[in-house]
């Protein structure tokens, strides 16, 4: 009876030390759960007061860095960068600049060139980064993109270059063409010959300077504030009229379709010399005794009804890799038949840039020796127009997203080609 009574009692002894183990393995959890961990000591109460608002209207990517060099605080364009990834800063070059700033608190910047995320192309990113102490612990990294004011840059280098190098073609022509006819004083036909081939000099210089001009006016894509509603058939008709005696000298044929009843909203000067350099083009790339169509339509669009004027020829068309640069100043498709026609390679950026400060757009369909399509659309001047037509797809003229050359290729019953000068 006293065996039991024994171990009675030391059961009931183990029990309770096992009650008092697990009540202190419990109080013990609760404080462990208590105290702070270092990952709830980094979170924005860690930023001194105020940092966190200046942050979020910074235009900088912003990221702050604590002693173990984690991300405390990082901005939506950090992360769009790349810059952050998995709670670590993933340049190691800003990685290293932070280490040494968090060292001897000295305040370093450096421009860097960052591979594009989630794209094959070998282009980088151009980044300024700027790396500062922020109160004892943490280190503010602050990063600039520089990517498009490099291409900026770039884009007036090489306009500059080109400017200087296309008007010293025709002013070194005029010099040596006009030495040439003192030498050649006494020969009447010599000095006729040169004569004409300083006057095309001239003519060329005089047409570069001018579209120097208004591409100054038009390149910073501002809105109007002179707009008024301008008729389509007219400016179609300058258009012509601009290109009548080339297109005559080639027997070129131009045919006019859906121009009626069309307005749009925009500068006329501007909106003219944007019409008419594309249908100088068309003539001047066309080969003789084809045909160059322009046509009218009005499009739906979310905004508004826009106004497309399309012009086609049956030239030699653009390669695809060719395509994406026509806009480009400068560029030239075939640099010798622009010197051939006088061209400057300014026309096509001429015409983006008044459909761009038109709120409107240019674009390009093209195969190679089949033809263009370039297809201005620019938005209606909706107060003018009376009535809507009814839709008549014989006057819808030439679509060129389609099968352009199908329709163009087809007669325009309501709107004859205008006659050809011999």
């Amino acid at each position: 009876m006293n065996v039991d009574a024994a171990v009675a009692a030391v059961a009931a002894i183990a029990g309770l030390c096992t009650g008092v183990f697990a009540m202190l393995a419990f109080r013990w959890s609760e404080r462990d759960q208590a105290k702070p961990t270092r990952t709830s000591l980094h979170t924005d109460a860690v930023l001194p007061p105020g940092v966190d608002t200046v942050l979020s209207v910074l235009r900088s990517s912003a990221v702050v860095l604590d002693e173990a060099d984690s991300v405390v605080k990082a901005s939506s364009a950090a992360y769009a960068l790349g810059l952050v990834r998995g709670g670590k800063l993933a340049v190691e070059p800003m990685m290293q600049m932070a280490r040494d700033t968090r060292r001897d608190g000295e305040i370093r910047q450096v421009e860097l060139d960052l591979p594009r995320r989630g794209t094959g192309r070998g282009d980088a990113l151009a980044v300024s980064a700027r790396v500062a102490p922020l109160g004892s612990r943490l280190v503010l990294l602050l990063v600039e993109d520089l990517t498009e004011a490099r291409r900026i840059e770039a884009v007036r280098r090489d306009f500059v270059a080109n400017v200087s190098h296309e008007l010293k073609t025709p002013v070194g022509a005029l010099s040596l063409l006009s030495e040439a006819v003192m030498d050649a004083s006494d020969d009447p036909e010599a000095v006729e010959r040169f004569a004409g081939r300083m006057q095309n000099e001239a003519t060329r210089l005089t047409n570069l300077v001018q579209e120097l001009i208004d591409l100054s006016r038009v390149q910073n894509d501002n809105p109007l504030e002179d707009a008024e509603p301008v008729r389509v058939d007219e400016l179609v008709a300058e258009a012509m009229d601009r290109c009548r005696q080339q297109a005559g000298t080639k027997q070129i044929t131009m045919a006019v379709g859906g121009a009626d009843d069309l307005h749009v909203w925009g500068n006329r000067g501007q909106l003219a010399a944007a019409l008419g350099n594309l249908v100088e083009n068309a003539v001047n790339y066309s080969p003789a005794r084809t045909r160059v169509g322009i046509a009218g339509r009005r499009v739906s669009a979310p905004g508004g009804d826009l106004i497309e004027i399309a012009v086609t020829d049956q030239g030699i068309g653009i390669s695809e890799r060719d395509r994406d640069r026509v806009f480009e100043r400068f560029y030239r498709v075939d640099p010798a038949r622009s010197r051939a026609t006088g061209g400057t390679g300014l026309g096509l950026a001429i015409v983006k840039h008044v459909a761009a400060s038109h709120g409107g757009e240019v674009t390009v369909w093209s195969a190679e020796g089949q033809g263009s399509t370039f297809t201005l659309r620019l938005p209606e001047a909706g107060a003018v127009r009376d009535r809507e037509r009814p839709a008549d797809p014989s006057a819808e003229g030439l679509d060129d997203e389609d099968r352009p050359y199908e329709t163009f290729n087809d007669p325009l019953p309501a709107h004859p080609a205008p006659e050809v000068l011999p």
